[in-house]
């Protein structure tokens, strides 16, 4: 297995230059400018927007200004941020532990309800719970978390009042009150993108166990004299869920990717709403680096999904 995982990181080595490089180019080739407004302006002179442009390397070709980057990455330099005026990898490090927070807290949600429910359905299929989960399942899966997300917000903040609507990280608070008010807070997007995610893998989970269900060995355990219950849970969803942890794996970067919208709602101060700020206001340096962090997590949990894929299943060896 070491060697295996050597080949992969030497492979994800020029895969992730490669991604940096074209990141870089359509960011430097896209029209804007991160002293725009000084340009409008009247107060600022041209002369001090030219000055900083060259102090930061604005004007120089986009091979040297990428070779620049590249070799500040890799001193641990991820850059200055042009809008907030600090460096980027504070500002990501500030933003990371609220996107975990709501990603991983709505990654757990959506497996509590997807693997019973998956499993259920699949040991009786066509019956009246099947249906229903199955309708449920597509319902969820096709309305977009943008839609959702605003629905929650009219029901249960608009109308019934229950839950606040913009994520707060300044809760005047101590104590239990405080974790109470952040538990409240986080009810709405954790729902949000953890219903999504279990309509998806709903379906996963019903599937894989459909196909393991009719297999002879589940067939002989049952000949064998054990109970239904245990036939389930030792052989059929046991072998059944390895698919699953893999897909689960490989959707981790674009549960990412779906928390930008949901933290652009709620107003959550996590990455997601880092990188719209940054785009919005042609911060080059921090739209860079959070993207470069995603294609990280691509390549970094296709690696996962591979070692657990090969953990769980002895029939695959790492050569």
């Amino acid at each position: 297995m070491v060697s295996y995982l050597l080949r992969r990181l030497l492979i994800a080595v020029p895969s992730l230059l490669g991604i940096s490089l074209i990141l870089f180019t359509v960011l430097a080739l896209a029209p804007g400018d991160p002293f725009q407004e000084m340009a409008t302006n009247p107060n600022v002179p041209p002369q001090v927007r030219e000055a900083l442009r060259e102090s930061f390397g604005l004007n120089d070709p986009v091979m040297v200004r990428y070779l620049r980057w590249l070799a500040a990455m890799l001193r641990g330099d991820w850059g200055f941020s042009f809008a907030s005026r600090v460096d980027v990898d504070d500002l990501i490090l500030q933003r990371v532990p609220t996107t975990l927070f709501i990603v991983g807290s709505s990654q757990i949600l959506a497996l509590a309800i997807a693997i019973p429910v998956g499993i259920f359905a699949a040991t009786r299929p066509y019956s009246v719970f099947d249906q229903v989960a199955n309708t449920l399942a597509f319902i969820g899966f096709s309305l977009p978390t943008f839609f959702t997300g605003l629905l929650f917000i009219l029901i249960f903040s608009v109308q019934l009042d229950w839950f606040p609507f913009v994520y707060r990280t300044d809760i005047a608070a101590t104590g239990w009150r405080w974790y109470w008010e952040m538990f409240r807070q986080a009810i709405m997007p954790v729902s949000v993108l953890g219903f999504f995610q279990a309509a998806s893998y709903t379906r996963y989970v019903r599937s894989a166990v459909l196909d393991v269900v009719r297999l002879d060995y589940v067939t002989t355990a049952r000949a064998k004299g054990l109970g239904e219950g245990a036939v389930t849970l030792r052989h059929v969803a046991r072998n059944a869920l390895i698919p699953v942890v893999t897909l689960v794996a490989l959707q981790m970067p674009a549960v990412f990717g779906g928390a930008i919208v949901t933290e652009q709602i709620f107003r959550i101060p996590g990455i997601g709403s880092l990188l719209i700020s940054a785009i919005l206001a042609n911060d080059t340096p921090v739209i860079m680096a959070v993207t470069f962090v995603f294609a990280c997590l691509v390549v970094l949990f296709n690696l996962i999904a591979d070692l657990l894929y090969g953990w769980l299943d002895p029939r695959i060896s790492f050569r």
